[in-house]
């Protein structure tokens, strides 16, 4: 597929096809992929072990199961496929009506996010978990909790006992209709849908929310799952993705790892993306477009 305007600021799956199209073989463009996947796969790596660390730290609380069996996922190769092709793979295999639990993990690169906003595009009673909300309701919980006690935050007050007490502070139900988290307890009581621009974005919460999810994972990921299920029982199609290390105690029988069957792919496609997007910021109708991307590759590699 040519190149246009058009298509390059689009910024979706077919800019990048068309990138990796236009510079196949471009020993420069061959380099920076190859570069791209080996970050991609290091910082997978790292991820992964922190996360290990996290959740391994939960069962060593209680807060997770001990001896949870791993569960199985149905792979699915995205080689030489759109990101609808993907998603209509995925959905032939949900159920035709009724809510469910959708798993999604794999290898950055492969496309989780956008099969993700895919299947949410086709499926009218579909809804995306993030954790994120969870994560700043408990760093916001831990921060009060230090005011209180009249002092700066503190990480040694995250101690087992105390994260118990502010997860059994937040609640996840339906509230006007609409499903929600409520944070109720250290004086707080709102639902995170009204202080998720004020609250939880203040300074006390954004600088101490890494030191809080790390020692939070279990508790989160017991919070998702529960929510997860609660949604899915009243009719939503929740679509989850991530890491393996976490999303294998959220229980659903239809989890999908995203492979590729030619993982040099998935370098090629961050790359492009990288490409795409610098390319896009200074290209206008009636430019060269095949000119501004090879412009943009050389600044890149520089």
């Amino acid at each position: 597929m040519p190149l246009t305007v058009e298509l390059l600021k689009a910024m979706d799956d077919k800019t990048s096809g068309g990138v990796i199209e236009l510079l196949k073989g471009d020993p420069v463009f061959t380099e920076l992929a190859k570069k791209e996947l080996d970050d991609i796969i290091a910082r997978d790596d790292e991820d992964a072990a922190k996360l290990a660390a996290g959740v391994q730290q939960a069962i060593e609380k209680g807060v997770l199961p001990k001896d949870k069996e791993p569960p199985t996922y149905v792979n699915v190769d995205v080689l030489g496929k759109t990101a609808d092709q993907v998603a209509d793979e995925i959905l032939a295999k949900l159920p035709k009506e009724g809510g469910c639990v959708m798993i999604l993990v794999g290898l950055s690169g492969t496309g989780k996010g956008t099969t993700v906003d895919k299947i949410k595009a086709k499926v009218s009673n579909a809804s995306t978990w993030s954790n994120g909300n969870c994560f700043r309701a408990l760093t916001l919980l831990a921060a009060t909790y230090c005011e209180q006690q009249g002092k700066e935050f503190d990480p040694a007050v995250l101690t087992p006992e105390n994260l118990a007490s502010w997860s059994a502070m937040l609640e996840f139900d339906k509230f006007d209709g609409k499903f929600d988290i409520r944070i109720n307890g250290l004086g707080i009581d709102q639902k995170v849908s009204d202080i998720a621009n004020t609250l939880l974005k203040e300074p006390k919460v954004g600088k101490n929310i890494p030191t809080v999810a790390k020692e939070t994972q279990g508790e989160v990921v017991k919070f998702a799952g529960d929510a997860c299920k609660k949604m899915g029982d009243d009719g939503t199609v929740v679509l989850v993705e991530g890491r393996e290390q976490t999303l294998n105690f959220i229980e659903s029988p239809y989890r999908f790892c995203l492979t590729m069957s030619d993982t040099s792919v998935i370098g090629e496609r961050r790359a492009a993306q990288r490409i795409a997007a610098l390319a896009a910021k200074t290209v206008a109708e009636g430019d060269d477009v095949t000119a501004a991307v090879r412009k943009a590759l050389a600044e890149i590699a520089a």
